[in-house]
């Protein structure tokens, strides 16, 4: 089918809050193929994608390997039986997400991390734990299966999460995703157990010591506040806020929540749904500043295309949680652990180890933030600031009075697509421009991306 057949059965057939359309038909594009860094429309055009879609084709779309794992599965064992009959690949799964997670973070990180920060010790590690899974489909529902365990260990509702937040938009995960625009048209069926702290943002490096020190004592007071109440049983953040527009918190940030979760007795619980899997520069991005949570949530990259996402707990905290199954699970699903889902995850953690896409985010990235602060053109109207960690960045344009420059940004978005480059808004006013390419992207197609960017630019007027 052409673009335009497409849309029309979509217009036809599918909800219309779904896929956004201009009626100018300069958006949105028909995928119709992808493999490594490129897309193909349903005309046949090509483009350089820098959104990995949403972040998720972390080894490049359609990895070769991938998509073998995933055929064999298919054409051996196709559907299990969720929490009823297990299969090996869940279990394997399962010991993979352990090694990654909990038996990768050893005492001395932490150790290293209290030492850095001057933190007075207080639960630190003193052998490497192991780690325990729910598996899920999508990325909300991750979220949702900590706040359960969060509820089931503490034996309270509430949780602090920090404004610009995004969870999902499933009804408990609505509870912790702070954008208005997502919660206010169900408010009246939510249980408002969230409270949502400022998210403190790093700030340029002459002026970081005093401004980050200060918005962090700020934060300090106002949680604290919050957990002395007794009803807050978890704190849940993104290590870096995605969606929320690339923001990178102060160093400290992280440190500062383990630290009042250990004080307070409540879970640590890290959403790296987007930011796992090498996105930053490191396998996790609280490795960044040596902080072990409790619970972590993955998710996108995990499998590189295939609906499955994983709580992660240690394996003492999800014991204390959820009792021994007697026969009927009291969190699962139909696809629970699908088999060709994890055939793909392994599939996709080895590709990523193969091809050293850590290591290569961060080399990558490093460049990129050099390059996307000089992006600025002199006679733009807008101003440009670079945001973001190894290959989640971006570039935030604003007005000369610092207001959003929203109208700008999603019109070089669309004259880039048009020039063959697929890249998305970030930030509840969709004024940063991101680059969330899949790890495989080159210097020279990166280079390319970020070439076209400064001329759009520059054609502002």
């Amino acid at each position: 089918m052409t673009t335009q057949q497409t849309l029309d059965l979509l217009r036809s057939y599918e909800s219309r809050n779904v896929t956004f359309m201009e009626a100018d038909g300069s958006w949105p594009i028909v995928w119709t193929r992808a493999r490594g860094v490129n897309v193909w429309d349903a005309e046949g055009r090509k483009y350089l994608d820098l959104t990995a879609a949403f972040g998720v084709a972390a080894a490049g779309h359609a990895n070769p390997r991938v998509v073998r794992a995933g055929q064999r599965q298919m054409a051996t064992l196709l559907h299990a039986m969720g929490d009823v009959h297990p299969h090996p690949l869940k279990a394997k799964l399962a010991s993979e997400l352990s090694a990654l997670t909990f038996e990768r973070w050893p005492l001395a990180a932490e150790v290293r991390r209290r030492k850095a920060t001057r933190l007075k010790p207080t639960r630190l590690l003193t052998s490497a734990a192991t780690g325990k899974t729910i598996f899920c489909n999508s990325g909300f529902e991750a979220v949702e299966a900590a706040l359960k365990t969060a509820t089931l260990a503490t034996r309270r509702r509430g949780v602090i999460a920090f404004e610009g937040a995004y969870h999902g938009l499933g009804y408990g995960a609505l509870n912790v995703t702070h954008r208005e625009h997502f919660r206010s048209p169900f408010r009246s069926q939510l249980g408002e157990f969230g409270h949502f702290l400022p998210f403190p943002v790093a700030t340029e490096m002459r002026k970081r010591k005093a401004t980050d020190a200060g918005q962090l004592r700020l934060l300090t007071s106002a949680a604290t506040k919050l957990l002395r109440r007794g009803d807050t049983g978890a704190i849940l953040v993104e290590p870096v806020q995605a969606r929320g527009g690339i923001r990178v918190p102060p160093p400290g940030f992280l440190p500062l929540l383990r630290k009042l979760c250990d004080e307070h007795g409540a879970l640590l619980i890290l959403d790296e749904i987007y930011t796992g899997f090498g996105r930053t520069g490191q396998w996790f991005a609280c490795e960044r500043s040596g902080v072990v949570p409790d619970v972590i949530c993955l998710g996108k990259a995990l499998t590189g295309g295939f609906p499955l996402s994983a709580c992660v707990g240690r394996a003492d905290v999800m014991d204390a949680a959820w009792p021994a199954s007697t026969g009927e699970a009291i969190h699962t699903s139909t696809f629970l652990g699908h088999p060709v889902g994890c055939a793909m995850a392994l599939a996709n953690i080895e590709e990523i180890r193969r091809l050293k896409l850590v290591e290569r985010s961060a080399l990558l990235g490093e460049w990129l933030a050099g390059e996307l602060s000089k992006v600025q053109s002199p006679k733009s109207k807008v101003g440009c600031r670079s945001v973001g960690v190894g290959l989640m960045a971006g570039v935030e344009l604003l007005h000369a009075d610092a207001s959003p420059a929203t109208a700008e940004s999603l019109d070089i978005i669309k004259r880039l697509l048009h020039r063959g480059f697929i890249f998305l808004p970030e930030g509840e006013h969709a004024n940063v421009i991101g680059f969330t390419p899949p790890l495989t992207i080159t210097d020279s197609q990166l280079r390319r991306a970020v070439r076209a960017l400064a001329e759009e630019l520059a054609a502002l007027r």
